[in-house]
């Protein structure tokens, strides 16, 4: 548990340099914030191995909070990289004092759900691609919000309290359709796998998740179509995409929450 709280420390305090930075001429303290959640990235892997990894031959905990620990581990590798080259800066406290609170509450609230992945190595294959899938649209929600907000700010022409100026419109909108695709084709892939892989993707336990999955896919195929053919963009776009993040959440994490977290609790 110390390590759990030393991780959600490190975690926010990255969050509060780059926020305390935003409204400073000079923008954020980079290399501190960086600092920080590399340290809080390395402790956050630990975690995730002992929590995840439990005796051996015994299989793997893949419990709720420990599947959205490493989904937020693998949303907060991946903007940290992106940070480098994209306009991502607002976008980072966000997820950091997130994945931060995921860890914490993984640490508060421990749950099993052990699962032979080393048996069934198509289950691998499909858990993959279902986490970089997720992980892919929900960073394309994120930047979906971060649109409107530019949006918002260029139509009515508003002062803002940060410093830093925000990205332009156009290039935000651009990585938002690339995560769109990318993201697109690996819960196509996922779902191709779960029916290949899986004999109860229909199951009372799992039928939620199948149903709700292929909503969201639906919503984000006629999204691109729409882009590409006829150039959907702007407000639909944007909410079509929360929405279909919306709807995988609900599908990964909904009933899960209900039975590992509340139940329990």
């Amino acid at each position: 548990m110390l390590m759990d709280v030393i991780c959600f420390i490190f975690y926010m305090l990255a969050s509060c340099i780059i926020v305390a930075g935003m409204f400073q001429e000079k923008g954020p303290n980079k290399l501190a914030a960086i600092t920080c959640v590399v340290i809080a990235m390395g402790l956050h892997v630990l975690i995730l191995r002992s929590g995840i990894f439990i005796e051996p031959n015994q299989g793997q905990n893949m419990s709720m909070l420990n599947v959205a620990s490493l989904v937020g581990w693998l949303i907060s590798v991946t903007m940290l990289v992106a940070s480098f080259k994209l306009p991502n800066t607002i976008l980072l406290p966000v997820v950091y004092g997130f994945t931060g609170l995921i860890v914490l509450l993984s640490g508060l609230l421990p749950s099993a759900h052990v699962m032979q992945i080393g048996v069934q190595p198509s289950l691998l294959i499909h858990i993959g691609l279902a986490l970089f899938a997720y992980a892919c649209l929900a960073i394309a929600s994120l930047y979906a919000v971060q649109l409107s907000y530019i949006s918002f700010r260029l139509k009515h022409k508003t002062p803002s309290l940060l410093h830093s100026s925000l990205p332009p419109l156009m290039a935000v909108e651009k990585i938002l359709f690339k995560l769109l695709l990318v993201g697109t084709v690996l819960l196509t892939l996922s779902l191709i796998s779960g029916f290949m892989f899986l004999d109860n993707m229909f199951a009372k336990e799992q039928a939620h998740k199948t149903v709700l999955s292929l909503l969201a896919w639906g919503l984000y195929c006629v999204i691109m179509m729409g882009h590409f053919r006829f150039g959907w963009r702007g407000k639909p776009v944007i909410w079509s995409t929360i929405v279909g993040g919306a709807l995988l959440t609900l599908g990964y994490f909904g009933s899960r929450f209900v039975r590992e977290v509340i139940l329990n609790a």
